[in-house]
Formats: C-alpha cells, sequence, structure tokens
C-alpha cells in the first residue's frame, strides 16, 4: 500500500512538472515572438475580439529604433552623441592622465608659471566644459534606444462584415495607408489554417510557404524540443471564429497587418506510443492571439510575428 501510494503520489508530481509544457504544445508554444517591422516593441491597439493589451514579445530578431527615430525608419543604426566634440574632450582627458601619471598634476596644475601656467587654465576650463556638455547629450538627451514605432491610434472606419464576422479598417500607418480588403481576410484565415496544418504534419518546408524565416526558425525549435521529449502534436478541425484589425501599415516597401484572431480547434499532445497526453480528441479548444502577417508590394501575405492577448 505505502509502495502504491508513493508511485500515485510520484505520477502527480510528474504531471504538475509536465502539464506547462504541454499545454503549450502548439504553433507557437503559447509565446508571443516574430517582427512587427518598426512597430515589433510597440503594442497593437486592443481590438473587440482582443479588447486588452497584447503581450510584447518574447523572442524577436527586430533591433530597436535609435532614439529620436521617426516612426518607419530603418532600424539598428547606433545612437550617436557628441560627435567632434566628444572625441576632441577624449583626447584632452587623455592628454591629462597621462601628464598625471608622469607628474605635475592634471595639465602641470595651475602653479606653472608665465605663459604655460595660463594655457594650462585655459585647456583644464576647455575640458571640463566640452566633458560636461558630452553627459549631458549622453544621459539627459535621450542616450537610451526608444521603442520602436509609437505612432498614435488612428480612428478605425468599419467596411462592412467578412468573412468569419471579422471587420476591418483602413488605419494610417507610420509611412501610408493600407486598406485591407475581404479577399485579405481570407488569406489571413488561409495562412492561420496553412500555419496549423504544417505544424501538425512537421512540414518545415510547408512551414515556411506561410511564414517568414524568423517564425519557421522558431517554429522548428519548438519541434525539436517537443520530438527530445517523445511528443507530438497536432491542430486539426481549425475554425475561425472572430476576428478584426488591429492595424495596418506600410513601411520600406512591405505591407503589414495586424489581426486579432478567436480560432477553435481539436489540440491534442502525443507521446511516442501514440496516448494522448494532453487534449481531447472530441473536445475544442478556444485560442484568442493576434497575428501579424506582412507582404511585399504585390505579393501573398504571410505570418511575421504572433502575440499571446492577455
Amino acid at each position: 500500500m505505502r509502495r502504491s501510494s508513493s508511485l500515485l503520489a510520484g505520477l502527480a508530481a510528474m504531471s504538475l512538472v509536465l502539464a506547462p509544457s504541454l499545454a503549450l504544445a502548439k504553433a507557437g508554444a503559447g509565446s508571443s515572438m516574430g517582427s512587427r517591422g518598426s512597430r515589433t516593441y510597440s503594442a497593437p491597439p486592443s481590438t473587440n475580439t482582443a479588447p486588452s493589451t497584447a503581450a510584447p514579445m518574447d523572442r524577436t530578431m527586430a533591433p530597436r529604433a535609435p532614439a529620436g527615430a521617426p516612426a518607419g525608419a530603418p532600424m539598428g543604426a547606433p545612437a550617436r552623441s557628441g560627435g567632434f566634440m566628444s572625441g576632441l574632450a577624449g583626447g584632452l582627458l587623455g592628454v591629462g592622465i597621462g601628464s598625471m601619471l608622469f607628474g605635475g598634476g592634471m595639465f602641470g596644475g595651475s602653479g606653472g608659471f608665465g605663459l604655460m601656467g595660463m594655457l594650462s587654465l585655459l585647456i583644464q576650463g576647455a575640458l571640463l566644459f566640452f566633458v560636461a556638455r558630452w553627459l549631458f547629450r549622453r544621459f539627459a538627451g535621450g542616450g537610451q534606444p526608444a521603442m520602436a514605432g509609437g505612432a498614435p491610434r488612428m480612428a478605425q472606419g468599419a467596411t462592412g462584415p467578412a468573412p468569419m464576422m471579422m471587420q476591418g479598417a483602413a488605419v494610417g500607418g507610420a509611412a501610408a495607408a493600407v486598406t485591407v480588403s475581404k479577399a485579405d481576410y481570407e488569406a489571413f484565415e488561409q495562412v492561420l489554417q496553412g500555419v496549423q496544418a504544417a505544424w501538425s504534419a512537421g512540414d518545415m518546408a510547408g512551414l515556411r510557404r506561410v511564414a517568414t524565416p524568423e517564425m519557421a526558425g522558431y517554429f522548428a525549435e519548438q519541434q525539436s524540443d517537443m520530438a527530445s521529449k517523445g511528443l507530438s502534436n497536432s491542430i486539426s478541425h481549425v475554425k475561425l471564429e472572430q476576428g478584426d484589425l488591429s492595424e495596418a501599415w506600410a513601411e520600406n516597401g512591405r505591407d503589414w497587418a495586424t489581426v486579432a484572431m478567436r480560432f477553435s480547434a481539436l489540440d491534442v499532445t502525443k507521446d511516442a506510443s501514440g496516448r494522448v497526453v494532453e487534449g481531447d480528441l472530441a473536445l475544442r479548444t478556444m485560442t484568442t492571439e493576434l497575428w501579424t502577417f506582412v507582404r511585399a508590394r504585390g505579393g501573398s501575405w504571410i505570418l511575421s510575428a504572433i502575440q499571446q492577448a492577455r
């Protein structure tokens, strides 16, 4: 009896340990990942489908925009401060340190005589001025990188009902407005179903056709992690229950759209023997996420990011 009780307690403890990882076995693993262009680090506007804020990115390859950069500007440029003056200040500081190391104090001190003493005072005063100005620009002038995007939310004008209760609007973006049509909504739904089908089949080539290389890489890592645990996950009978547009914009020759989507599906995880360890083959689960899609002008929409609705 004691042995049986210990065994049951051990199994219960193991189930508690495994439960979080199994519950997050679906495509995306229940995390927020990917890129939204210059808006990666700004939260998408709330919608009827996702009235709360979206979770920030857990993983992204998008660099932050430099401080003071306009929305839609190229990201990743190093912030600059001081320029020539900071270089001059650094040079003077180096000369002063060298003077102290080899005797005579900072530039020989102010106790010199004649022209050299006066020159020493002038140089020290200029050094203090340039160092103070550099420090002010570096720390008080916004040397830290700012959140990308940051464009104010604009009013959404309804375009009428779309398939699966999805409604949308043209929203002003960083550089230009993008109009999302009924055909675009249908394409978003197709990408949703395509991602889940390829994920369930472990089809990495299929995922690369409907997602950016960044997202396909994250999916591949998740598939490898599950395989190492002897698990497989399938998402079938995907049905988009409701969705609406959060924002759409254009930048750097690409169109972007973030859509809040609530969808149901049969989400089942099995072990190596085919036994169901998470989910139910007869019970549909409901998920609400914000998916960001991107396309080249005139191209097809592909998945660029997934964010969890809080």
